[in-house]
């Protein structure tokens, strides 16, 4: 107290410490040294202490000057004191004894009113105890009495069986027999109760049969008073559960027994669904009074209901499972996915009409919670049923994702057996035919493994090479692609596990890659038909936020990133079968050297060779690819053999020209006369003639690549190699006299 009330001087800011660290009660000088070190020098550490001392001393004498006068008269102040506090230290401990005294009396009155209090309580108690006995000993007799009044009135015919009282008396001995049972309760484990205990056994079964022949009575008869009394009096006994497992096996039991029957069932197509129409007609043809009566129904008088009873639930549901189960256990049966699959749709479209049936929304609510409820929707092995649907629609799909690539059946809008069948296992997935709500998440993920299945396959059709075979020729290829669904449904890592160095790899077409590319642009066009199939079956389990599902979205991105690559295959398929044709050009020289042949005016018969390709994919698959994408694989398989061919033909001019000017030396050597000794008389030379050829050549090149709808000048390299055979041409013309 003292340390955190003084106010130590401040000192200046240059201080290498905190002048509060001397008033911390945890002050060690050790501690205080070891961290000034880290900051500064000892010698810096001992000036500021220094410094700081010097202005402690100056505060402690400005302090004492200040207060000189009470420092001098301090001692003079206390003078008398030790006598004055030895006056009052007898006084004091006089009233420390006489506090004690009383403290102590106090505390023996307290515990004298805790012993009055707690024998008085256990007075009570007693007392409670008495007066509970005393009233079952009277609710005991009262009701003995009404029996017995009761009793004596009946005619002798009603004194052979069990007594059946009207409503109105057992209503009266009802509530009589609630308090009994109350007060019972309260006072279990006296002696005296147990005495009482074969009396109210005796009553509680005869009120119990009273009831049960009462209800049953008032059900044969259709008395609705009856029923309204006995149900009201079930209440009253806290027995609604009684009354109503009494229903379920007297009225409702027997009618499910006898409309439950699988041989009947099975022997007409429609056979379940008349049975099902037939337990939903129970409901207003024999449990109309009863819901009347606890107002289930909507003609029922809020007034007039009896409270606390859902017979529909308790009653009619748990005997219609029983006797499902029971009667027709081929019913759950999921050997047979297409059976199985009508018959659930047919038994969850009855369940929604029992649930209709039910009086309200809490009805509802209980129904669904009810045991029989999770039994019955459990016995449906939905996991069962979809196991033998994905082998299926897996099988089917594996088996045409081989080495074998077929077409597609007729009326597809596919070209290849393989993409047909992805998309026709997309769409059966979320047809009528196979799909269940409850098994929406396990289709969906299904969904997604086909569309990843098929990119795979996709992405492992680029790693095969290109035969020169047609399509039609590739359906019967070489290698032996296994049919055997258990090793077509293998992954790819089971495959490559075998002897693959006896198996040659399998080729594929380039036409083949055109029409996967097709089926690739076809699919990501269904892929939002397909999301709007899907939509309304996810609406049905209340999925509504479809903005979040990616899952598809990237699915079709995966396919879009197959296609640049399959694209970039075809192009160097096609530019490689061009230019196969176009370096004949090599031929040329060939050709008019030395040959004395007249000088060309057409263009050679490579060029159209090397064009036919183009031709064929242009004409041929306009139907299938966007004209776009045509014209783009066009356009760069032209860039690419074009470039080759101005290389060759820039090689042959140059050869060209060596060969001329190395007979140009010659004859000078020789002095010769001849101008041109491979050539004719007076004629254009053979060199120029090759270079006439190869403008016809490149000309006709160009009129043919306007026919395809392309610009020449759009194709890479083609305007320099146009540049280059011109000049050769020119210079061809201008030798001639």
């Amino acid at each position: 107290m003292e340390k955190s009330r003084m106010n130590l001087p401040k000192g200046p800011d240059t201080l290498c410490f905190d002048k509060d660290e001397f008033m911390k009660e945890d002050f060690d000088v050790d501690h205080f040294v070891s961290d000034c070190r880290k900051r500064v020098q000892l010698e810096e550490l001992r000036d500021d202490l220094e410094l700081y001392y010097k202005l402690l001393k100056t505060a402690m004498v400005e302090l004492i000057n200040k207060d000189y006068a009470d420092f001098v008269n301090l001692s003079t102040n206390l003078v008398g004191m030790d006598k004055a506090l030895n006056q009052l230290s007898v006084p004091l401990g006089q009233l420390r004894e006489e506090v004690l005294s009383l403290r102590s009396s106090v505390s023996e009155g307290i515990r004298a009113v805790d012993e009055r209090m707690s024998k008085q309580e256990d007075i009570r108690k007693k007392k409670m105890c008495v007066l509970r006995l005393i009233q079952v000993i009277r609710s005991v007799e009262k009701i003995e009495k009404i029996l017995n009044s009761e009793s004596s009135k009946e005619t002798p015919a009603l004194e052979v069986r069990s007594p059946l009282l009207t409503g109105q008396i057992l209503e009266r001995i009802a509530t009589e027999f609630n308090q009994l049972q109350f007060h019972a309760v309260q006072s279990k484990g006296l002696p005296l109760l147990d005495k009482v205990r074969p009396r109210i056994a005796g009553i509680t079964a005869m009120l119990q049969r009273s009831l049960e022949g009462l209800l049953l009575e008032g059900l044969q008869t259709s008395d609705i008073d009856i029923i309204r009394h006995c149900l009201r009096t079930y209440a009253t006994i806290d027995k609604t559960r009684d009354a109503e497992a009494l229903v379920g096996q007297v009225l409702v039991k027997p009618y499910m027994d006898q409309v439950i029957i699988e041989q009947i069932v099975e022997s007409r197509p429609d056979g379940l669904q008349t049975m099902y129409k037939k337990l939903l007609e129970f409901v207003p043809h024999h449990c109309r009074l009863l819901r009347e009566v606890t107002g289930g129904a909507i003609s029922s008088e809020k007034g007039n209901t009896v409270p606390g009873y859902d017979f529909l639930v308790n009653s009619v549901w748990p005997e219609i499972v029983r006797g499902l189960e029971e009667n027709l256990p081929s019913l759950f049966n999921p050997g047979d996915p297409d059976a199985f699959h009508k018959k659930y749709t047919i038994s969850m479209n009855f369940l929604r009409t029992f649930e209709r049936q039910c009086g309200s929304q809490a009805s509802v609510k209980r129904l669904r919670a009810h045991p029989a409820y999770h039994s019955f929707n459990n016995k449906w092995n939905l996991p069962v049923y979809f196991q033998i649907r994905f082998r299926e629609i897996a099988g089917s799909l594996e088996a045409a994702l081989t080495d074998v690539l077929e077409d597609a059946p007729a009326g597809s809008s596919f070209c290849l057996l393989a993409s047909h069948r992805t998309w026709s296992s997309l769409q059966r997935c979320w047809s009528d035919a196979m799909f269940l709500p409850s098994l929406a998440h396990r289709l969906w993920r299904l969904t997604l493994q086909i569309l990843a299945r098929y990119s795979v396959f996709v992405n492992e059709l680029l790693l095969r090479p290109i035969s020169n075979e047609s399509a039609k020729d590739i359906k019967n290829p070489v290698v032996t692609g296994s049919k055997d669904p258990s090793v077509t449904q293998g992954n790819s890592e089971d495959q490559g596990s075998g002897p693959s160095e006896s198996k040659p790899a399998a080729s594929i077409s380039s036409t083949q890659l055109v029409y996967v590319v097709a089926d690739l642009d076809r699919l990501q066009e269904q892929l939002p038909e397909l999301l709007e199939t899907i939509k309304p079956k996810l609406e049905t389990i209340g999925f509504k936020n479809f903005s979040s599902i990616s899952a598809l979205a990237d699915s079709q991105l995966s396919l879009s990133a197959c296609v640049p690559p399959l694209s970039s295959r075809i192009v160097r398929d096609l530019s490689e079968s061009c230019f196969s044709y176009l370096k004949s050009a090599l031929e040329v020289p060939r050709l008019y050297r030395r040959t004395n042949k007249e000088v060309p005016t057409t263009a050679s018969s490579y060029v159209d060779s090397a064009l036919k390709p183009f031709y064929q994919l242009q004409s041929g698959h306009k139907d299938k690819l966007k004209q776009a994408l045509i014209q783009q694989w066009l356009e760069d398989a032209l860039s690419e053999s074009t470039q080759k061919y101005c290389e060759t033909v820039s090689d042959i001019l140059h050869s060209v020209r060596k060969m001329e000017e190395s007979l140009k030396r010659l004859k000078q050597a020789r002095k010769t006369t001849s101008p041109n000794p491979g050539g004719s008389g007076g004629g254009m030379s053979d060199d120029d003639k090759i270079r006439l050829q190869l403008a016809l050549d490149v000309e006709y090149l160009g009129e043919q690549i306007q026919k395809l709808g392309l610009q020449s000048k759009d194709i890479k390299s083609f305007p320099a190699l146009t540049a280059l055979v011109a000049a050769a041409k020119d210079q061809a013309t201008a030798e001639q006299p």
